[in-house]
């Protein structure tokens, strides 16, 4: 692994700013500038998974009708290329409209050298239509049992697997708050975490997209492996959620499952901080270091 280098989160005022349209660009997408903040430690040259994540809910939330009554049940986001930090665009459409079950998808590109786009992630969610069904609510965890008022905080990842990591703060993983706690599910520990910048600048960040922002580290906190010894990077992400995200932290319990030939899956329990939220899964493609 090659940390990647970039300064201090201070220096970062958001993810992404917006920008008008390249001349001749198409005007159907919005167009985006990625800052120092998106940065991916596997890479100084490409971005984290979580920030484009978080864009990609972004576009699926403002494609939609917000007052009709439908929430968003499942989200998987598939990252189809290196996610590189030129001018990014992304577009997103409703290709199945329904009063009761709709589907949103959205794709992010990648300005390339040469002036072309070329495109790196999709996301594809379902919304259902809501109601009260609480006298049939069935939560499979009780509530984390620290919340992250009563832990210690701090930035990024210092430490993995009680290994000092040279990347610990770097890129996107420096602009993150931490703080954990024993896991419940055979993992090394359960987190809460939170992004501590506006995913886009100027705006204020959803729960949804803030959330999905930060839920891409749940193959990293679940990995039993030597992070000096072994890369993970996952390619897609797939989230069931039984409510919608409140507030800014996410508690995320994961366990990696490392298979004999290569490739990993990581599963994890989600939470806000009133209590279950649902549950993600993740593969990975492990690398030997070195």
């Amino acid at each position: 692994m090659e940390p990647s280098q970039v300064t201090e989160q201070s220096d970062f005022t958001a993810y992404f700013t917006p920008i008008d349209p390249p001349d001749g660009a198409d005007a159907t997408y919005e167009y985006f500038r990625p800052s120092g903040a998106v940065v991916s430690v596997w890479s100084p040259k490409i971005q984290h998974g979580g920030p484009p994540t978080g864009l990609l809910v972004r576009a699926m939330e403002r494609a939609v009708d917000p007052s009709d009554g439908q929430e968003f049940s499942r989200v998987t986001m598939e990252i189809l290329g290196a996610i590189g930090l030129g001018v990014n665009r992304v577009r997103a459409v409703v290709p199945r409209p329904g009063r009761q079950i709709s589907q949103v998808s959205a794709e992010l590109e990648v300005q390339q050298d040469d002036g072309t786009y070329r495109l790196v992630a999709r996301a594809t969610a379902w919304r259902l239509k809501s109601c009260d069904s609480s006298s049939v609510q069935r939560l499979p965890r009780t509530p984390l049992d620290l919340t992250p008022d009563r832990l210690e905080q701090h930035i990024g990842f210092p430490e993995v697997n009680g290994i000092e990591v040279p990347w610990g703060r770097v890129g996107f993983i420096g602009t993150v708050t931490v703080c954990g706690q024993p896991s419940r599910v055979g993992g090394l520990a359960a987190i809460w975490i939170k992004p501590n910048l506006p995913l886009v600048a100027g705006e204020h960040t959803s729960p949804l997209a803030s959330a999905f922002t930060v839920i891409d580290v749940a193959n990293g906190v679940g990995t039993p492996l030597d992070p000096m010894t072994w890369s993970w990077m996952n390619t897609d992400t797939t989230v069931h959620l039984i409510k919608q995200p409140a507030g800014d932290w996410v508690g995320i319990d994961s366990n990696m499952a490392a298979g004999a030939t290569g490739y990993a899956a990581s599963f994890a329990d989600l939470y806000d901080v009133t209590g279950f939220l649902g549950r993600s899964a993740q593969t990975s493609l492990l690398s030997r270091q070195g």
